[in-house]
């Protein structure tokens, strides 16, 4: 973890930007809560505890310039709300499966779109750089709550 922070702080450095307190502990909210996808309000939350003088505005554009910058990869689950995980270029074929119940989030490792990508990238000469994938249903606890007695789904 200090190693990805020490190299995050390091290309802030390199693109001429401050390392200031406030985005250090934004940083080390999304390193020590790497498999959550936290929306503005959540880190805000997260970094309150540790730096009480921070606000809600700084939150948002330090998370703006953290994209911005590549560092973190805005994400819409169409709850309406933007989240953010942190961009790992050598691992960008994760995708997501949102459950529609209770809205928790499961990531999944798997490069089911790569033989499509290099379908497309030869048929239409299109260079792709990334995709995302996501799938909306119901996990196995809310599917399991939505069963009537007789095991059919009533969802």
């Amino acid at each position: 973890m200090e190693n990805t922070f020490n190299a995050i702080c390091q290309k802030l450095h390199q693109l001429d930007y401050k390392v200031t307190p406030q985005r250090q502990v934004i940083l080390r909210a999304f390193l020590e809560n790497a498999a959550e996808h936290l929306s503005a309000e959540e880190v805000y939350n997260i970094v309150k505890e540790r730096y009480p003088d921070i606000g809600l505005a700084t939150v948002y554009r330090t998370l703006d310039l953290l994209a911005e910058l590549d560092i973190l990869q805005k994400i819409n689950f169409g709850d309406g709300r933007t989240r953010y995980e942190l961009d790992q270029h050598e691992t960008h074929y994760h995708h997501h499966m949102i459950c529609l119940g209770c809205g928790r989030v499961q990531e999944f490792d798997d490069d089911l779109l790569e033989s499509l990508e290099k379908v497309l990238t030869r048929q239409t000469g299109f260079h792709i750089t990334d995709h995302q994938l996501k799938f909306f249903g119901y996990c196995r606890e809310c599917a399991a709550k939505n069963r009537d007695k007789s095991g059919n789904d009533v969802i």
